[in-house]
This record gives C-alpha cells, sequence and structure tokens, in this order.
C-alpha cells in the first residue's frame, strides 16, 4: 500500500506569510511535473511530513489535494534549517508509476567492522547514490557491509551489493567508506612480538 500526504494550494509567497505558514504547523513545498511547465505552490502538514520522512524516506507517495485526483510522487528535495534541522521547504515530482524515475537512495552501514575491534575509525565518505529504476523498485537505503574492512581498507561505489533492477549513476570509483588506522594501531608490535623479544632475551643472558 502506496503511504498518502495530504496537500494544499497556497498563495503564500513573501517570507513574512511563509513564516505565518509555518507557525500554523505548515510546510510550504513546491510540486512539479505532470506534463505542467514550472511548479505548483503547495503546502502539507508538518507532523504528518516529518512522520512520512522518518518511515518512509524514499518511498513513492500518494498525493492527496482537495477537488483533485490523488496523484504518485516522489520527494525530490527537502530544505532544513541548518541550526535546527527543522523542514523549511519541499519538492514533491509527480511521477508515472511505469517509467524509471533518477532519484536518491541514503546508503546504511551494516555490520561491526574488524577494523574497529583493533582501534581503527569507519569513516563514511558518501552516504547517497544517485539511482534510475521503476518507483517500485527504489530501495529505502543500500547497505554497506563493513564487517570485513581492516584499517587502511576502502569500499567503492563498485564494490557494493545493489537491489534487482537499480542502476546507479555515481561515479562507481568514488570511495563510499574507509578506515583510518589510530596511532596506536600504526604503532601496534606484531601479535607476540613482545613474546618473542623476552625470550630472546632470556637465552643471551643464559648463553653468558
Amino acid at each position: 500500500m502506496i503511504p498518502s500526504i495530504r496537500a494544499e494550494a497556497r498563495s503564500t509567497r513573501t517570507k513574512g506569510e511563509l513564516r505565518r505558514l509555518r507557525d500554523r504547523g505548515k510546510v510550504p513545498g513546491s510540486l512539479y511535473g505532470g506534463g505542467k511547465a514550472g511548479s505548483t505552490p503547495i503546502a502539507v502538514d508538518e507532523r504528518e511530513l516529518l512522520a512520512l520522512l522518518r518511515s518512509h524516506p524514499n518511498a513513492v507517495l500518494d498525493l492527496e489535494m482537495p477537488g483533485e485526483t490523488s496523484k504518485p510522487v516522489i520527494v525530490a528535495d527537502v530544505q532544513r534549517d541548518s541550526l535546527t534541522n527543522r523542514v523549511l521547504h519541499i519538492d514533491l515530482r509527480e511521477i508515472d508509476l511505469n517509467r524509471p524515475v533518477r532519484t536518491h537512495a541514503p546508503l546504511e552501514p551494516v555490520g561491526e567492522a574488524e577494523a574497529e575491534r583493533e582501534g581503527g575509525i569507519v569513516q563514511m565518505l558518501l552516504h547517497e547514490l544517485e539511482i534510475d529504476c521503476l518507483p517500485s523498485d527504489i530501495p529505502d537505503r543500500i547497505p554497506v557491509d563493513v564487517s570485513d574492512l581492516r584499517p587502511g581498507d576502502s569500499l567503492h561505489v563498485r564494490d557494493l551489493r545493489l537491489p534487482p533492477r537499480v542502476t546507479v549513476r555515481t561515479d562507481p570509483s568514488a570511495v563510499v567508506v574507509t578506515v583510518l588506522a589510530t596511532r596506536d594501531t600504526d604503532d601496534a608490535e606484531p601479535e607476540g612480538a613482545e613474546e618473542a623479544a623476552k625470550a630472546g632475551d632470556a637465552d643471551k643472558a643464559a648463553a653468558r
């Protein structure tokens, strides 16, 4: 079942009007696509939008507007306040369920890296991929398995296991995650080195 989102047309455009709209718990937005030039100004309920972004961050949504037939849309862009992270504006794009769309899928690290047990630091450098696929095949997220990574290792886009029927547009050579070796890891002696050194000293002492 496609989750739905309700919207209403809006005429607010000035900063003051948009601020008052947000004070009423609404998020201003724009609707693109559907064979129309330009965009249609809309407003959506902030609580409803936040709930959908948490539970269905990359899903196709059924847009409901008064007096209109519902239409499938995807979230094209979300603008947030850099300090509070509050959603300031949202762009929705009407789509054809039978035609591929270009969108973004978030990357999610999974597993405990071997490097972390050795004192390394796993660093995500890429957080989403640009992809092409049918709307029904859009993944909520793409897992990045870091469990076998050791200090100094990296994973590239070409190394990821992708869902079926998904084509990646992001550069295959782009680094997704890398493991930084800490100084302690770099300076650590090989396992058993200390014991071997002590044994060698004991042998020298016995020889004297």
